[in-house]
């Protein structure tokens, strides 16, 4: 079913801070970016990955408000939600409309406007994605209980917070030469543990910044892609898990298991194995979730994920290129609408267009698009003939 789906088009918007613009605004960049990609003008359906727009931007109800905003009165709109997973969510909604053959043709767009609120406003919004009742409610926040995880995996394997380093410093390197990053600046790994601290041991050059941004992707079928566009990129799988949302309630804090769920799936629907992925888009909003999820999707055994970043293999011309373009590190961070940006950035890798950034002779890329702390996890595995 899934590899009946493929991507004909794509469009985002610079990720930043995007003060002088709104919600409709921003998303449109990316939605008239995507159809001019695709040589079309009209899709059956558009889907909205989002996350905090009630909130951050006071408004909800954004399928009625971006197709009217593009033109599309009366199109089949829908927004999805799954906190900061909400764009790869959207992504499987939309594929899955198309799979299905209630739409021939699929706009996915993630849109967040999330500079529009400010410090405390912002860490209160942000912790609506917790359990309110057991974590929020008593003080918790996304990235006190990410440090957390990441004080207890460095004392259970031993392991040094310079260990990390490489994470960071390969998102900034690759996010150097992306027209399209919130940060270009290079970082040095001597550099990294000497970054103040936002919760001991995560510190500011160690977690992604979140920022507005909007991206979008038009789907169809894979026969129809044929003779719309010269190289359409099929999705190969498609998975979407859950796991408990309370890190406390979990059976194991250090395995993310709607990561490790989600690669299943995709795997045995596609029949790969993590040798054969060439490039990787991971969630990294911090380095112990990207450390964490690599060793949850098979491509680090337990304890080991930081090896990769720590022995270089994680570069464009590495053994497993990840944040190609920067990542949430480097790129940004705009909550829902991070998974359509990698869904965007893998299709440009596939088809040979992605400039300084290019992983050479790219056929496979994975997508893993994480809710926060791993309460949803989707994986989508891309490819081309």
């Amino acid at each position: 079913m899934m590899n009946n789906v493929s991507i004909v088009g794509v469009g985002q918007a610079p990720v930043g801070e995007h003060w002088g613009i709104g919600l409709r605004q921003l998303g449109l960049q990316a939605m008239q970016a995507a159809l001019s990609d695709a040589g079309i003008r009209d899709v059956d359906a558009v889907v909205v990955g989002n996350a905090l727009a009630g909130v951050m931007s006071k408004q909800n109800h954004l399928g009625a408000l971006m197709t009217d905003f593009a033109g599309m009165r009366g199109t089949e709109g829908v927004r999805v939600e799954a906190a900061d997973a909400s764009g790869g969510v959207a992504l499987r909604q939309g594929m899955m409309l198309v799979a299905s053959g209630a739409a021939k043709t699929v706009l996915v767009l993630g849109v967040e406007k999330a500079t529009d609120i400010l410090a405390s406003a912002r860490l209160s919004a942000l912790s609506t994605f917790l359990d309110n009742e057991y974590e929020a409610a008593m003080g918790a926040t996304p990235v006190g209980l990410m440090a957390l995880l990441m004080r207890r995996y460095m004392l259970e394997y031993n392991v040094e917070l310079s260990c990390f380093a490489n994470f960071s410093v390969n998102a900034h390197l690759n996010g150097s030469s992306n027209a399209n990053a919130m940060f270009r600046n290079k970082l040095r790994a001597e550099g990294f543990a000497k970054a103040s601290l936002v919760a001991d041991p995560i510190n500011l050059f160690d977690v992604a910044p979140e920022a507005d941004g909007a991206a979008a992707v038009i789907l169809t079928s894979t026969e129809r892609a044929a003779d719309m566009v010269p190289q359409p990129v099929r999705i190969l799988g498609s998975a979407v898990a859950t796991d408990r949302l309370a890190v406390h309630d979990r059976e194991d804090m250090l395995y993310l298991s709607a990561v490790g769920l989600a690669a299943e799936r995709v795997y045995a629907q596609t029949g790969l194995k993590p040798k054969d992925i060439d490039l990787l888009e991971l969630h990294d909003s911090a380095t112990i979730m990207s450390t964490l999820a690599l060793e949850a999707s098979g491509f680090a055994p337990r304890g080991h994920g930081w090896k990769l970043a720590s022995e270089n293999k994680i570069g464009l011309a590495g053994e497993l290129p990840i944040s190609t373009f920067g990542g949430l590190k480097a790129r940004g961070n705009p909550l829902g609408a991070t998974g359509v940006y990698q869904a965007v950035e893998a299709t440009l890798q596939l088809r040979g267009d992605a400039g300084a950034n290019q992983v050479k002779d790219a056929k496979i890329a994975m997508l893993q698009n994480v809710a926060m702390l791993g309460g949803t996890a989707t994986v989508h595995i891309l490819g081309v003939d």
